[in-house]
């Protein structure tokens, strides 16, 4: 991990004395990303969450993802150190909408990517992350299907599933909605040499100007096997961190303004609290917990 400072060395020690493993998502402010046991993408969080052998989760991201470890490892305390930091994407679809939303579509499948509440996921029929959404639609049997909430997403799986129809839910990541064609232009032509590296959370106009479409893990290694030297980042400037950190013979260049205020409401001393304390703590119905499990176990199945 590197040299760590007196507090994060703190961190550390109660990690391991109280049996925790600590997550951070790639969003997360570089301090916390540097104390964390696994740093990565929703699926690869997702995945380590369930095979990790420590009794307790410290999750450093926002509320779906901690809710999500609950599902998968309810046998585990879950602690999210602050429960304000909320993904406004994840609270744009609400499960009483979705039941409603389903009636003018029978017997079509609901996917809904991984960034909705627990009470959503309940509602649905298979979960997917950007990384592995175009698989998952895939997977399904139905020639159409209802996507949710991510009407970016849910559009670069339709321009890779042609033969689907897929059903738009009309909600968006605020932080790659505001990415704009006119921004990465201005960054090409400071740096003409650089790859444009996006998230399919973008908009279709911004993923066509492009050279690689990926989730945030996705880009860390298309950057680490690619011949090219130099990358512009399309996506919440909190990978860069971990790109530099992981690659340092390459160059990534970060979209400045794409920062999520959510994904950065988690500091360092709010993890050394959670540690203290041992909370603020997730708790889910047991019926929401029975009733997440069968979608988000398939989204991993499917990996």
């Amino acid at each position: 991990m590197g040299r760590l400072s007196p507090i994060q060395g703190r961190i550390r020690e109660l990690a391991i004395e109280k049996d925790i493993v600590i997550l951070a998502h790639n969003y997360q402010i570089p301090e916390v990303q540097d104390i964390a046991d696994i740093v990565g993408d929703s699926l690869i969080l997702a995945m380590k969450a369930t095979r990790a052998p420590q009794s307790t989760i410290l999750f450093c991201g926002v509320d779906f993802m901690a809710e999500s470890a609950k599902a998968l490892s309810p046998e585990k305390r879950v602690i999210h150190p602050v429960p304000g930091s909320r993904c406004p994407m994840a609270h744009m679809v609400d499960g009483e909408s979705l039941r409603e939303f389903r009636k003018g579509h029978p017997g079509v499948p609901v996917v809904a990517y991984v960034n909705t509440t627990a009470e959503t996921k309940a509602e649905v029929d298979i979960c997917c992350t950007s990384a592995n959404a175009v698989k998952v639609v895939a997977s399904l049997e139905s020639e159409k299907v209802i996507f949710v909430p991510d009407s970016n997403l849910g559009q670069y799986v339709q321009s890779q599933l042609p033969e689907k129809e897929i059903i738009l839910w009309p909600g968006y990541c605020h932080v790659h909605n505001d990415i704009t064609v006119e921004q990465i232009v201005g960054k090409k032509d400071e740096h003409p040499e650089a790859l444009v590296l996006v998230h399919p959370e973008c908009t279709p106009a911004v993923i066509n100007v492009a050279d690689k479409v990926a989730s945030t893990e996705g880009m860390i290694r298309y950057a680490r096997e690619s011949p090219a030297g130099e990358f512009i980042i399309g996506t919440e400037e909190g990978l860069v961190y971990r790109m530099r950190k992981d690659i340092p013979d390459k160059v990534f260049i970060p979209l400045e303004t794409a920062v999520c205020p959510n994904m950065k409401k988690i500091g360092i001393e709010d993890v050394l609290m959670a540690l203290e304390k041992m909370g603020p703590t997730v708790e889910l119905d047991e019926d929401i917990i029975e009733r997440n499990r069968p979608p988000l176990e398939r989204m991993l199945s499917l990996g």
